[in-house]
């Protein structure tokens, strides 16, 4: 199983991870758990669709830092929903634990969650792997390329959380058949929300069945996509 190694890893003077393997950030450089709030779950509608459907799953490209699931995961213990809320995540260079931990540590309020996660980590197999995080939420973490994962996986998610690093540093994470496959396994009247707005990563979600729209990006990011399956 591959993991990002020190060496593929700098850190800016306020410990943000950035890639040279992909040459680029793993969130925005401005707040990434704002931009989690903006893009992922403003993008899905959430979480007031969640708090209206009761079981709820969310598929993601890219786990990082696991900054998304945790944000994902603090808003959703907050909400009324009486359901359950499965979160899978397909990840090719999972990071190491201490350097998960250096990255969040950036957010206090999220310090209880991340414990937990880190508590599991070292479990992380080049398999499909379950954790029961509390008793509403499972957080799976597959291991490999994305395109396989996504695959082999049964679904469907309600909605999906696209972010890979950027298109042009990390193509095959937006390649037609990866978006192909993201809509096959996403439910009708399901969405997909990205930082993204690269035109030919529009074209091939639209191309695999999803209606497309642009929005607003994150702090002064000019633009977003967010899209759903129609019924």
């Amino acid at each position: 199983m591959a993991h990002f190694e020190q060496d593929d890893l700098t850190w800016s003077e306020g410990d943000m991870p950035y890639s040279r393997r992909f040459g680029d950030y793993f969130y925005s450089q401005s707040d990434g758990q704002a931009e989690c709030r903006h893009v992922f779950l403003g993008g899905n509608g959430l979480p007031d669709r969640w708090n209206m459907s009761g079981d709820f799953t969310i598929g993601e490209l890219g786990f990082g830092t696991g900054l998304n699931f945790l944000e994902t995961w603090r808003n959703w213990r907050e909400s009324r929903s009486a359901g359950s809320l499965s979160f899978v995540s397909f990840e090719a260079f999972p990071m190491a634990a201490e350097h998960i931990e250096r990255a969040l540590a950036s957010w206090p309020e999220l310090y209880g969650l991340a414990e937990k996660l880190l508590a599991h980590w070292p479990s992380l197999s080049g398999i499909p792997t379950d954790w029961a995080m509390d008793e509403r939420t499972t957080l799976t973490v597959t291991v490999g390329d994305a395109l396989d994962g996504v695959r082999n996986w049964r679904g469907p998610a309600d909605a999906w959380y696209l972010d890979g690093f950027a298109p042009a540093r990390n193509p095959e994470m937006w390649s037609s058949d990866l978006m192909q496959a993201v809509a096959d396994r996403t439910k009708r009247g399901g969405t997909f929300a990205s930082y993204t707005s690269a035109g030919w990563v529009r074209r091939n979600l639209q191309a695999a069945g999803f209606s497309v729209e642009k929005r607003p990006g994150h702090a002064g990011k000019r633009e977003m996509t967010s899209g759903v399956k129609p019924t």
